[in-house]
């Protein structure tokens, strides 16, 4: 049976959620393209990673290129399927309608963060951003003095679609720029600044336990091609 013919089948994908935009840009040619559909689960990469490892349905699967890596070493992607997507760098974002803080430089972090109301980040054990975040309050030397104004998501979208529901002024977020750009209601100040930046490679690959290799490697193909470049940068990938 060719992948033309693979009406009512549907993929299943993990993935961190940098990728939400790009995958749901290219879900429709895939669905055209193959008959089939992508029931895709987004969240921090660490809890992905870990519904993968204890067995959850998963034909592909998108997180940071470091973790697939070790997942192909485990026996947990198939080898040679990892693909790139490309670079995400960390942001900040506020909610539509505030202006948008200084972030120039490292002082004008510090005291934007300082004087931010409430700060919404994604999980700070999971979730490549919500772990930067951290890192960056306390190389800024300002993490107890934020400390309760702190408020961590389960995942960059979910930090930022609490951002967007939020009626306070003076809020501040910061996760991946992918998640900043596909969130309604909260825009993108820009990228941290030198000395405090993170870019992080996203790969995609086929997973050992696939129910459905080829579809796999078919989305993977979609999403790498050079011929959904633009989606991906339009997504916030580099």
């Amino acid at each position: 049976m060719t992948l033309t013919q693979r009406e009512g089948t549907t993929l299943q994908l993990l993935s961190g959620g940098a990728a939400q935009g790009i995958v749901a840009a290219i879900e429709e040619d895939f669905r055209l393209a193959t008959g089939a559909n992508v029931r895709g689960t987004f969240g921090a990469v660490g809890a992905m990673r870990d519904k993968l490892v204890g067995g959850a349905p998963c034909d592909a699967i998108i997180l940071t290129a470091p973790l697939i890596a070790l997942l192909e070493a485990a026996g947990h992607v198939r080898p040679g399927t990892a693909a790139p997507l490309g670079r995400v760098r960390t942001g900040i974002a506020v909610r539509a309608g505030e202006p948008p803080p200084a972030i120039a430089d490292g002082p004008a972090l510090r005291a934007t963060l300082l004087a931010a109301a409430g700060l919404y980040f994604p999980n700070p054990k999971l979730a490549t951003a919500g772990i930067h975040f951290m890192k960056v309050l306390r190389e800024l030397g300002i993490h107890d003095a934020v400390a309760p104004r702190l408020h961590p998501f389960p995942n960059g979208t979910a930090a930022m679609r609490e951002l967007a529901r939020s009626t306070a002024a003076g809020l501040v977020g910061c996760t991946q720029i992918t998640e900043i750009r596909y969130t309604p209601g909260v825009v993108l100040v820009g990228a941290l600044p030198a000395g405090f930046e993170l870019s992080t490679v996203y790969t995609v690959a086929v997973c050992s336990r696939a129910e459905e290799p080829g579809l796999a490697r078919r989305l993977a193909e979609m999403l790498s091609d050079p011929a959904t470049h633009s989606l991906r940068e339009a997504a916030g990938f580099e």
